[in-house]
């Protein structure tokens, strides 16, 4: 991002964005030359479906940049990109790694003030305030109004003699992104991923923790794929809970939001293992999506795989339940021999398979067209509801549902499904 007829060296602000005087460039450069903490690319990926290429927007958190944490720059980088998406009308990635909007500390007050302990000898008994000294009172307040003060007079813990000091009561800072206008950014940013789901393909790749606003993107852009292990999706950490209830409750950020709390509630479509399995993952739901909304569908030849006439073998057994599964999918019989399903073999794959189960939903193919499957569960399944480690009374409940029946979280599983397969431009089986 750079001013328009700048360079990319060229500083500039949030207040820029609005002043509609940035604009988003394309650049070969190396790993980690960039001086934002947000980094997107225009990526071309060589796949079966399109073997001449295919664009897609990739967008992510640099987590080594202030711990990936959320400015108004990063969120203006988010935001371009992601208006660049749409207009190529181009599937849109995110790589989710990052800490929450930044609270960032004013580095020239951070350097000069001082701390009026009550016992200079015993700090561990606490102080009294911060203070700064007349030089630094007048460098920091009387040139660029970094805090606001009042007179105080204070023994000198060197000298033993009464001095008149500026005691600190407020810190505003000159730097930009300290406090509330990352905020501003968040929002901004949230309101271009909801805008982002409803025109194009948008899918979240959690591969770290994501914090506060970035917990929202992920929600707000749907489709989300989560690794299995240190990837939490939080709004605030356990430790910050466990201040505010006033002992240990919460051990880890994935009592709050691993995969076994977001597989299960709905947020999480799909779990891997590795940074590997989740990019192929991906991968792989990228090829029932066109290449660009309102595209041809990506119809892949069978040859070799499956036929397209053929019968559909698989039957269930008056009164013995079954896996629906085996009907979309195919089955190997108790002499294992093959039972062809109703869609090609080896292409269904289910999604939100931890949440409400009496309905199933997935992408498949037929006939080597890609399409939105949603098909009823009629066995009794399990709903379990964790336990709140916040309530010393609470314990795991294990629900029995009945299959066949629309409960509340599946009719909205069903109905989230199918507008996730209408902004995928898929047929709906």
């Amino acid at each position: 991002v750079q001013k328009k007829g700048g360079s990319i060296n060229d500083a500039w602000t949030l207040d820029d964005y609005f002043n509609g005087d940035l604009e988003l460039v394309q650049m070969q450069r190396g790993a980690g030359a960039n001086n934002v903490g947000m980094v997107a690319w225009l990526m071309v990926l060589k796949t079966v479906e399109y073997p001449n290429g295919r664009q897609i927007v990739l967008i992510a958190n640099d987590i080594t940049f202030k711990a990936g944490s959320f400015g108004t720059r990063e969120d203006v980088v988010f935001k371009l990109a992601s208006e660049y998406a749409r207009e190529k009308r181009a599937p849109r990635l995110y790589v989710a790694a990052n800490s929450g909007a930044r609270i960032g500390t004013a580095e020239k007050v951070k350097k000069a003030f001082k701390v009026a302990f009550k016992d200079p000898s015993k700090p561990e008994n606490g102080f009294k305030f911060l203070y700064v000294t007349k030089d630094d009172y007048v460098r920091l307040v009387q040139s660029s109004k970094e805090i606001l003060t009042e007179p105080v007079q204070f023994e000198n813990p060197i000298t033993g003699k009464m001095e008149e000091v500026y005691k600190i009561t407020d810190v505003i800072g000159s730097e930009p992104d300290l406090g509330v206008e990352n905020l501003k950014g968040s929002g901004l940013i949230a309101g271009e991923t909801s805008s982002a789901y409803e025109d194009i393909f948008t899918m979240t790749i959690v591969l770290g923790r994501t914090v506060g606003i970035g917990a929202y993107l992920v929600r707000l852009g749907q489709r989300t794929i989560q690794k299995k292990t240190s990837s939490p999706i939080i709004l605030t950490g356990y430790q910050a809970l466990n201040k505010l209830m006033g002992c240990e409750v919460y051990s880890t950020n994935d009592q709050l939001g691993g995969p076994g709390i977001m597989y299960n509630n709905g947020v999480t479509h799909l779990v891997a293992p590795d940074h590997l399995s989740c990019i192929t993952e991906a991968l792989q739901w990228l090829s029932y999506v066109p290449s660009i909304r309102g595209g041809l569908l990506p119809i892949v030849d069978l040859r070799g795989v499956d036929e397209i006439e053929r019968s559909v073998n698989y039957s269930p057994q008056p009164g013995v339940s079954y896996d629906p599964r085996h009907l979309l999918a195919g089955a190997h019989d108790g002499k294992g021999v093959w039972q062809a399903g109703f869609f090609d073999k080896n292409s269904f794959k289910e999604t939100l398979g931890g949440w409400a189960k009496t309905v199933i939903v997935g992408r498949a193919r037929l006939g080597g067209i890609p399409m939105g499957v949603v098909v009823t569960e009629n066995r009794t399944v399990e709903a379990i509801k964790p336990a709140d480690p916040a309530d010393v009374k609470a314990s795991e409940a294990v629900i029995q549902e009945p299959g066949g029946v629309w409960f509340p979280n599946s009719a909205y599983k069903t109905a989230q499904a199918i507008n996730d397969f209408r902004t995928e431009d898929l047929p709906l089986m």
